[in-house]
C-alpha cells in the first residue's frame, strides 16, 4: 500500500488526519526534514496573531531560524513580554513589535505604513490572527467582527504591502546579508472548520437572529481561502507566491474557550495537536523551496488539499460568487488592486 494512498485515506476521514495521529503519521511516512535545518537568516518575516497559541509558537520557530520577526499585535504588555522572551530563548534580537488592532481598518493602515517605511522587502507575510466568537462582536464600523479579522484585515494588509512583497523577487539583499532573490510569500492560517461551510458573499456575516459562532467563523475561513486563489489569478507566482492552510485540530487557549466541549472530549484522548505541531506547516511554507513552484494552493501537513469536501461547497464556488467576494473587499476596505 503506497504512502500516498494512505496520506489519502486518512484526509477523507478526517478524525485520523486532523488529529495528532495525522501529523505523527505523515512525518514518519513522509521523512519531513526538520524545521531547524532551514534558515531565515536575512529575511523579514510579518506576523499576526502571535502573542498565543499556533501564532505564538510560529514566532518561536521564526526567531530560532533567524528571521528579522516583525509581530503585529493589540495588546502592547503582552507583545513586549512575548518578544523579550523570544530574545532571551532564542538569542535573535531582530524582533519588531508593530502595535495595532487588526479589527479597525485605520490600526491596519497605520502599521502597514509603519512597516513598508521600515522593512522595503518583506519576504513572508503570515495571516495567523483570527477568533471564534460564540457571542457575536462588531468591529467599529459595525463588521461582523471575525469577518473584519479573517477577511477584510488579511486583504488590506496584502494589498498595503504589496510593493514591499514584490520588492523581495529583485532583491539579494536583506538586512545587510546577501540571500537568494526569491518570491515573497503570503500564507492565510485556515482552519478544518471552513470544509463545513460554503463561499457566501450575501450571507457571509450571518444574521443576528441565526448567529451561531462556529458558522460564522467557518464562512469567514472559506472566503479567506477563496481570496487566496484569487490572489493568486492576479499576481504572478514569480513575484508573490499565495497559499493557506489549515492546522488541524490544535489545543489552544482560543479553542479551549470557544469549544470547550470539544477539547474536553478530544484532549484526554490524546487527540489535539501541540500549537508547535500546528505550526509545522506554516513554517515550512515559509522556508521551503516546493511552495515557490505554485500558487494559491491549500495545504495540510506539508501536502497540497482539495478546498472541498461536500458538493454543497464545491456548487457554491462560482465565478460569480468569487467576483462578488473581491468587489465586497475593494468596497469595503477602499483599496483596489491596480490593473498595471
Amino acid at each position: 500500500m503506497s504512502k500516498t494512498f494512505i496520506d489519502r485515506a486518512m484526509e477523507k476521514t478526517v478524525i485520523p488526519s486532523f488529529s495528532r495521529l495525522g501529523t505523527l503519521a505523515r512525518s514518519r511516512m513522509f521523512s519531513w526534514k526538520p524545521l531547524e535545518s532551514y534558515s531565515l537568516a536575512g529575511r523579514v518575516v510579518v506576523i499576526t496573531g502571535a502573542t498565543s497559541g499556533i501564532g505564538e509558537a510560529a514566532a518561536q520557530r521564526y526567531a530560532q531560524l533567524g528571521a528579522t520577526l516583525v509581530i503585529i499585535a493589540r495588546n502592547k504588555p503582552k507583545t513586549d513580554a512575548l518578544i523579550e522572551q523570544l530574545k532571551r530563548t532564542t538569542s535573535n534580537h531582530d524582533i519588531h513589535p508593530v502595535i495595532a488592532d487588526l479589527g479597525e481598518q485605520n490600526d491596519v493602515r497605520h502599521a502597514a505604513a509603519s512597516i513598508s517605511s521600515s522593512w522595503p522587502v518583506i519576504d513572508v507575510l503570515a495571516h495567523n490572527a483570527g477568533a471564534l466568537f460564540n457571542e457575536r462582536k462588531h468591529a467599529s464600523n459595525g463588521t461582523d467582527l471575525s469577518v473584519e479579522l479573517m477577511v477584510t484585515t488579511p486583504f488590506l494588509l496584502t494589498g498595503l504591502l504589496l510593493d514591499n512583497l514584490k520588492a523581495a523577487a529583485g532583491t539579494p539583499t536583506r538586512q545587510g546579508r546577501t540571500v537568494t532573490a526569491e518570491p515573497a510569500r503570503v500564507l492565510n492560517m485556515s482552519s478544518g472548520g471552513m470544509y463545513t461551510e460554503a463561499l457566501t458573499v450575501e450571507a457571509l456575516q450571518m444574521d443576528n437572529m441565526a448567529y451561531q459562532g462556529a458558522k460564522q467563523y467557518a464562512r469567514a475561513k472559506r472566503a479567506q481561502v477563496i481570496l487566496s486563489e484569487m490572489w493568486a489569478d492576479r499576481v504572478p507566482t514569480q513575484q508573490v507566491a499565495f497559499h493557506a492552510l489549515h492546522p488541524g485540530w490544535v489545543e489552544t487557549p482560543g479553542i479551549t474557550e470557544a469549544l470547550p466541549g470539544f477539547s474536553k472530549v478530544l484532549g484526554p484522548l490524546g487527540l489535539l495537536r501541540t500549537p508547535d505541531e500546528g505550526a509545522d506547516t506554516l513554517l515550512w511554507l515559509s522556508v521551503d523551496d516546493q511552495p515557490l513552484n505554485s500558487s494559491g494552493l491549500f495545504w495540510h501537513d506539508r501536502q497540497s488539499r482539495s478546498i472541498d469536501m461536500s458538493d454543497k461547497t464545491r456548487q457554491a464556488d462560482t465565478a460569480e460568487r468569487r467576483a462578488q467576494l473581491w468587489d465586497w473587499c475593494e468596497q469595503h476596505t477602499g483599496w483596489q488592486l491596480s490593473k498595471n
